[in-house]
Parts: structure tokens; sequence; C-alpha cells
């Protein structure tokens, strides 16, 4: 039985590359890390894990993956967190309804991460 997702796991090319995740995650996003170790970093998002591997070699391209969702409970001070640290806000906080005839409702932001990776700020609204 599958009971949620475990991780999401992304990889640097260098350690500027490295360090700059770091501190997105750790001292914008405020995630606590889990350990750290020559290869990698596991953040707690409290619901999953953040997994940041140092000195890949792999030339990076977009796959199929769209983006991840960090669910918030205040869109806006997360968008605006990352605006003020000089990221990317591609999305502003806007209020969506998710689904045809039964909508689910919703806040959400897009923004671009340290390694261009495209991060969704998601607050259910009921």
């Amino acid at each position: 039985m599958i009971t949620g997702i475990h991780h999401i796991s992304m990889k640097c090319r260098n350690d500027a590359e490295y360090q700059k995740a770091k501190h997105f995650y750790t001292e914008i996003l405020k995630l606590d890390i889990i350990k750290e170790c020559d290869a990698c970093l596991l953040l707690n998002t409290g619901a999953g894990i953040v997994e940041i591997f140092k000195n890949s070699e792999e030339t990076f391209q977009k796959g199929i993956i769209n983006h991840y969702a960090f669910a918030v409970d205040d869109t806006d001070t997360y968008a605006e967190l990352v605006k003020s640290a000089g990221y990317e806000v591609f999305v502003a906080p806007k209020n969506v309804l998710i689904g045809g005839d039964s909508a689910y409702p919703a806040r959400i932001a897009f923004c671009k991460g340290p390694l261009g990776e495209e991060i969704e700020f998601f607050c259910q609204k009921w």
C-alpha cells in the first residue's frame, strides 16, 4: 500500500550549486536538515523529504516531471520569501478552483528554485 511520497531528489553539478540549494531550502524555506553527508543532504518537509545530491556530472534537461508542490499554510508569505531572496516568482499568488463540477479551492504560487526547479506553494482552502 502506498502511503505518500517519501522524497523528491535533485542533483547539483558543483559545490556552488549545492551551497545555493542548501541556503534556499534551509535558510529561506526553513526546512530542517535530517542528515548531511559527503554525497547528499536530506531535508524534512513535514510530509516527505527533499534529497539534494552533490556533484553530478549529468547534463540536466526538463523531463516529464513538471513541478513539485509544498503544502503551506500561507502561499503569499512563501512567495514573498523567495521573491525577496531574489528568486523568480513566475505565477503570483492567486486563488484557483481545481476540477469541474466539484471544485477544489486552493491558493497557489510558483517559483523557480536555485537549480531551476519549479516549485508550487499550495494552500488547500475549504
